[in-house]
């Protein structure tokens, strides 16, 4: 039961922290979000184990941490307010006609350089004025719609 409980834990934790951080958090992963995920990886293995490094208790935790997953999915499709504080929210409009909305722009994590570098690799657009919207979506990506 303590497996139970510890791997309930430590998700609900984690999923606090990362949707805290924002929907464009790992989206691009730089060597120093690497870095980090395997520190937190090694961290979660210590906290979800404890003592006990049976074959038994790690399947105990496989089948918790993926019933707190199907939970929160269940959560998350029914109350559209979960969904907002876990899933990330609504896509959101960050350019229009070619100008940076910087207050919405700033509250997803998001950079005039992260929307051209987008724009970039979508379309092979080279400045802001070619785009007519950029939109961040609930992964984190954010979509561009070139002018006409």
């Amino acid at each position: 039961m303590d497996a139970v409980l510890r791997g309930v834990a430590v998700y609900a934790f984690l999923v606090l922290v990362f949707s805290a951080l924002g929907r464009r958090t790992l989206v691009q992963t730089t060597n120093f979000d690497l870095v980090l995920v395997i520190i937190i990886g090694q961290s979660t293995q210590l906290a979800l184990l404890g003592d006990d490094y049976s074959v038994t208790n790690a399947f105990l935790l496989i089948v918790t941490l993926l019933g707190a997953h199907l939970g929160l999915a269940a959560i998350k499709s029914r109350l559209p307010r979960a969904q907002r504080w876990l899933g990330g929210g609504p896509p959101l409009i960050v350019v229009e006609n070619g100008y940076l909305l910087e207050t919405r722009a700033a509250s997803v994590g998001v950079g005039q350089d992260d929307v051209l570098l987008a724009a970039r690799e979508l379309h092979g657009l080279e400045r802001m004025d070619q785009v007519a919207y950029a939109i961040v979506e609930r992964t984190g990506a954010i979509s561009i719609v070139p002018r006409a």
